[in-house]
Protein backbone atom coordinates (compact mmCIF):
# COMPACT_ATOMS: atom_id res chain seq x y z
CA UNK A 1 0.00 0.00 0.00
CA UNK A 2 1.24 3.48 -0.93
CA UNK A 3 1.92 5.98 1.84
CA UNK A 4 -0.37 8.97 2.04
CA UNK A 5 1.06 12.36 1.18
CA UNK A 6 1.68 14.82 4.00
CA UNK A 7 1.01 18.40 2.90
CA UNK A 8 2.81 20.19 5.71
CA UNK A 9 1.95 23.89 5.76
CA UNK A 10 4.15 25.99 8.02
CA UNK A 11 3.31 29.60 8.74
CA UNK A 12 2.59 31.94 11.60
CA UNK A 13 -0.79 32.39 13.15
CA UNK A 14 -3.07 34.33 10.75
CA UNK A 15 -0.88 33.59 7.71
CA UNK A 16 -3.76 31.84 5.90
CA UNK A 17 -3.06 28.13 6.42
CA UNK A 18 -6.59 27.27 7.51
CA UNK A 19 -8.20 29.12 4.57
CA UNK A 20 -5.92 27.28 2.14
CA UNK A 21 -6.66 23.98 3.89
CA UNK A 22 -10.41 24.54 3.47
CA UNK A 23 -9.93 25.09 -0.27
CA UNK A 24 -7.78 21.94 -0.54
CA UNK A 25 -10.48 19.99 1.28
CA UNK A 26 -13.18 21.37 -1.06
CA UNK A 27 -11.49 20.17 -4.25
CA UNK A 28 -12.47 16.72 -5.51
CA UNK A 29 -9.35 15.50 -7.33
CA UNK A 30 -7.23 14.39 -4.37
CA UNK A 31 -8.87 13.31 -1.08
CA UNK A 32 -7.32 14.76 2.09
CA UNK A 33 -7.86 14.50 5.81
CA UNK A 34 -7.27 17.73 7.73
CA UNK A 35 -5.22 17.87 10.95
CA UNK A 36 -4.83 21.31 12.52
CA UNK A 37 -2.74 21.82 15.63
CA UNK A 38 -5.35 24.33 16.87
CA UNK A 39 -8.14 21.75 16.59
CA UNK A 40 -5.95 19.03 18.06
CA UNK A 41 -5.21 21.12 21.17
CA UNK A 42 -8.84 22.29 21.43
CA UNK A 43 -10.10 18.68 21.35
CA UNK A 44 -7.59 17.68 24.01
CA UNK A 45 -8.66 20.59 26.23
CA UNK A 46 -12.36 19.78 25.74
CA UNK A 47 -11.97 16.08 26.50
CA UNK A 48 -9.50 16.20 29.36
CA UNK A 49 -8.72 19.58 30.88
CA UNK A 50 -12.23 21.00 30.99
CA UNK A 51 -13.63 18.01 32.87
CA UNK A 52 -11.13 18.12 35.74
CA UNK A 53 -11.87 20.48 38.62
CA UNK A 54 -8.58 22.02 39.77
CA UNK A 55 -7.91 21.81 43.48
CA UNK A 56 -5.19 24.46 43.27
CA UNK A 57 -4.31 27.30 40.94
CA UNK A 58 -1.62 26.73 38.32
CA UNK A 59 -0.61 29.40 35.84
CA UNK A 60 -1.08 28.80 32.10
CA UNK A 61 2.67 28.81 31.43
CA UNK A 62 3.18 25.89 33.85
CA UNK A 63 0.36 23.96 32.17
CA UNK A 64 1.88 24.67 28.75
CA UNK A 65 5.32 23.43 29.84
CA UNK A 66 3.83 20.19 31.14
CA UNK A 67 1.56 19.36 28.21
CA UNK A 68 2.63 21.09 24.98
CA UNK A 69 5.71 19.05 24.03
CA UNK A 70 4.02 15.67 24.63
CA UNK A 71 0.86 16.87 22.88
CA UNK A 72 2.85 18.01 19.84
CA UNK A 73 4.56 14.59 19.80
CA UNK A 74 1.18 12.84 19.71
CA UNK A 75 0.01 15.27 16.99
CA UNK A 76 3.05 14.56 14.81
CA UNK A 77 2.78 10.81 15.44
CA UNK A 78 -0.89 10.92 14.38
CA UNK A 79 0.12 12.60 11.12
CA UNK A 80 2.71 9.89 10.45
CA UNK A 81 0.13 7.20 11.23
CA UNK A 82 -2.28 8.68 8.68
CA UNK A 83 0.46 8.65 6.04
CA UNK A 84 1.43 5.07 6.91
CA UNK A 85 -2.14 3.83 6.47
CA UNK A 86 -2.34 5.53 3.07
CA UNK A 87 -4.34 8.65 3.96
CA UNK A 88 -3.32 12.00 2.45
CA UNK A 89 -3.22 14.57 5.22
CA UNK A 90 -3.13 18.38 5.27
CA UNK A 91 -1.13 19.59 8.25
CA UNK A 92 -1.87 23.12 9.48
CA UNK A 93 0.80 23.95 12.05
CA UNK A 94 3.31 26.46 13.37
CA UNK A 95 6.87 25.19 13.70
CA UNK A 96 8.34 27.88 15.90
CA UNK A 97 10.94 26.07 17.95
CA UNK A 98 13.86 23.78 17.18
CA UNK A 99 12.59 20.86 19.26
CA UNK A 100 9.36 20.60 17.23
CA UNK A 101 11.28 21.20 14.01
CA UNK A 102 13.62 18.30 14.80
CA UNK A 103 10.72 16.05 15.76
CA UNK A 104 9.07 16.75 12.39
CA UNK A 105 12.31 15.89 10.62
CA UNK A 106 12.65 12.63 12.56
CA UNK A 107 9.07 11.50 11.95
CA UNK A 108 8.45 12.72 8.40
CA UNK A 109 11.88 12.16 6.84
CA UNK A 110 10.81 8.94 5.13
CA UNK A 111 7.23 10.04 4.44
CA UNK A 112 6.13 11.72 1.21
CA UNK A 113 6.11 15.21 2.76
CA UNK A 114 5.35 18.28 0.68
CA UNK A 115 6.75 21.11 2.82
CA UNK A 116 5.00 24.41 2.12
CA UNK A 117 5.86 27.84 3.51
CA UNK A 118 2.73 30.00 3.92
CA UNK A 119 3.97 33.59 4.06
CA UNK A 120 2.90 37.20 4.25
CA UNK A 121 4.34 40.38 5.73
CA UNK A 122 4.43 41.08 9.45
CA UNK A 123 2.29 44.19 8.88
CA UNK A 124 -0.42 42.15 7.17
CA UNK A 125 -0.34 39.53 9.94
CA UNK A 126 -0.90 42.24 12.54
CA UNK A 127 -3.79 43.66 10.51
CA UNK A 128 -5.38 40.20 10.18
CA UNK A 129 -5.07 39.53 13.90
CA UNK A 130 -6.85 42.77 14.72
CA UNK A 131 -9.59 42.02 12.17
CA UNK A 132 -10.10 38.43 13.34
CA UNK A 133 -10.53 39.18 17.00
CA UNK A 134 -9.95 35.54 18.00
CA UNK A 135 -6.16 35.67 18.40
CA UNK A 136 -3.90 37.28 20.95
CA UNK A 137 -2.63 40.48 19.37
CA UNK A 138 1.10 40.09 18.78
CA UNK A 139 1.08 36.29 18.51
CA UNK A 140 1.95 36.24 14.78
CA UNK A 141 4.63 38.92 15.19
CA UNK A 142 6.18 36.94 18.06
CA UNK A 143 6.30 33.81 15.85
CA UNK A 144 7.50 35.58 12.70
CA UNK A 145 11.30 35.31 12.92
CA UNK A 146 11.18 31.80 14.43
CA UNK A 147 8.81 30.38 11.81
CA UNK A 148 10.35 32.06 8.78
CA UNK A 149 13.97 31.24 9.64
CA UNK A 150 13.33 27.99 7.76
CA UNK A 151 14.48 28.65 4.22
CA UNK A 152 14.04 25.27 2.51
CA UNK A 153 10.56 24.50 1.22
CA UNK A 154 9.26 22.48 -1.68
CA UNK A 155 6.83 25.31 -2.39
CA UNK A 156 5.98 28.74 -0.97
CA UNK A 157 2.69 30.58 -1.23
CA UNK A 158 2.29 34.24 -0.33
CA UNK A 159 -1.21 34.95 0.93
CA UNK A 160 -0.89 38.68 0.30
CA UNK A 161 -0.31 38.02 -3.39
CA UNK A 162 -2.76 35.13 -3.83
CA UNK A 163 -6.16 34.32 -2.33
CA UNK A 164 -6.77 30.90 -0.68
CA UNK A 165 -8.24 29.39 -3.87
CA UNK A 166 -5.18 30.42 -5.90
CA UNK A 167 -2.84 29.07 -3.21
CA UNK A 168 -4.71 25.74 -3.16
CA UNK A 169 -4.57 25.56 -6.97
CA UNK A 170 -0.81 26.21 -6.90
CA UNK A 171 -0.36 23.41 -4.36
CA UNK A 172 -2.53 20.98 -6.36
CA UNK A 173 -0.69 21.86 -9.54
CA UNK A 174 2.61 21.10 -7.84
CA UNK A 175 1.31 17.74 -6.56
CA UNK A 176 -0.05 16.74 -9.99
CA UNK A 177 3.23 17.71 -11.68
CA UNK A 178 4.95 14.83 -9.84
CA UNK A 179 7.91 17.10 -9.10
CA UNK A 180 10.31 15.76 -6.52
CA UNK A 181 9.37 16.67 -2.94
CA UNK A 182 12.71 16.74 -1.21
CA UNK A 183 12.89 19.71 1.17
CA UNK A 184 12.72 17.48 4.24
CA UNK A 185 15.59 15.37 2.98
CA UNK A 186 17.73 18.52 2.56
CA UNK A 187 17.03 20.02 5.98
CA UNK A 188 19.34 19.39 8.92
CA UNK A 189 18.49 19.10 12.59
CA UNK A 190 18.97 22.18 14.71
CA UNK A 191 20.69 22.50 18.05
CA UNK A 192 18.16 22.73 20.83
CA UNK A 193 19.14 25.15 23.57
CA UNK A 194 18.15 24.24 27.11
CA UNK A 195 16.71 27.18 29.02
Amino acid sequence: MKQGMIVLMNGTSSSGKTSISIELMNQKEIPFHYLSIDNFIKEFNNKFLDVAEPTREVDQQSIAQIIFDPLFSVYYSTIKLFSEIGVNVIVDTVIDNDKWFNECLDLFFDQPTLFIGVTCSKEELIRREQTRGDRNIGLAASQFSKVYCIDEYDLEVNTEEMNPIECAEKILSFIKSNKDISAFKKLNKRNVSVS
